[in-house]
């Protein structure tokens, strides 16, 4: 079985929406990630810190998924990395009200010895010094390596930033990053920019209105699906970056004829996430309710079409 690494923040999140608000619930990065890349027959494994005060409920959701937990550190007498933000009515935007990193504050990853030869390694939101020193303890070169990070990180730690970008494969980053970080407007030239810094792929998210994938002059759309109700947009990036890494370590195929699938695989995990407040959703989501969701996208975006010569 191929072996994904997950690297990322398992936390605690306060959200409040126009639809409601929780108090501190299951929340981070890696967790989405995980529980997205379940869903695919693939070993995968999170590398985080939590406090003590993380529930053992919680860790037992992860194993129960056969996700290994042996490179997530526990603190003794650490609080877990806590995040609290509240949404605007168009659910696009968000202010952030608290976020304390507690135990983040000092993490040094350690990647567990059996997953230094990961197939696949995603690198989740977290600061680039962390994610280089993962691709650091690898012991073999991964046949994919996907980063994740985001404007914050262009801001205050850009040429750590530049030097992880450098070492990967692909990229995920939404729009507004996308223009940030190449200094491009137009996304088919800020892409294109961005594969000048190394990666091969540039996967551009944009939300609600789908993601686009490059490759050289390649470039593939897909929208999301267009859903009644959606109730809480947190961990939805995440989400559709594990469904996109586990399809590919599942698959071994690296071709962006290939990555096409993992797009769609990746919107369609996403499309369930957002539904119910933080993982809730993800939680109980069914292999039988992926596959019935996927069909609504093959009849969203199949279509046949007669060219004239």
């Amino acid at each position: 079985m191929n072996k994904l690494l997950i690297v990322g923040t398992v936390a605690f999140d306060a959200i409040e929406t126009p639809f409601g608000k929780t108090d501190k619930i299951l929340g981070g990065a890696a967790t989405y990630i995980g529980l997205s890349a379940a869903h695919f027959n693939v070993k995968s494994a999170i590398v985080s810190v939590v406090g003590d005060d993380f529930p053992q409920e919680y860790l037992d959701l992860l194993t129960e998924r056969n996700i290994d937990i042996s490179g997530l550190e526990i603190v003794k007498g650490g609080k877990t990395f806590f995040w609290s933000g509240r949404y605007h009515n168009d659910l696009n935007s968000r202010d952030t009200l608290d976020t304390q990193l507690n135990v983040l504050a000092d993490f040094q990853p350690k990647v567990p010895q059996e997953f230094t030869t990961s197939d696949v390694v995603l690198l989740g939101n977290l600061h680039p010094l962390v994610q280089s020193s993962v691709l650091d303890q690898m012991t073999q070169k991964p046949k994919l390596i996907v980063l994740d990070t985001m404007n914050f990180w262009m801001d205050c730690a850009l040429p750590e930033l530049l030097d992880v970008i450098k070492r990967v494969d692909v990229i995920t980053i939404n729009d507004e990053e996308a223009r940030q970080l190449s200094g491009e407007y137009s996304l088919v030239k800020a892409a294109a920019k961005i594969q000048t810094m190394g990666p091969k792929f540039v996967v551009i998210k944009k939300g609600e209105h789908g993601a686009l994938l490059f490759h050289d002059k390649e470039i593939f759309f897909a929208p999301a699906l267009p859903l009644e109700e959606v109730f809480d947009p947190t961990g939805a990036g995440d989400t559709f970056a594990g469904g996109f890494a586990g399809y590919i370590t599942q698959s071994e195929n690296i071709s962006f004829k290939n990555m096409k699938n993992a797009i769609i695989y990746g919107s369609n995990l996403a499309s369930f996430c957002v539904e119910e407040f933080g993982t809730q959703r993800m939680e109980r989501l069914t292999n039988q309710d992926v596959l019935s969701r996927l069909r609504q996208f093959k009849a969203l975006t199949q279509f046949d079409i007669v060219l004239e010569e």
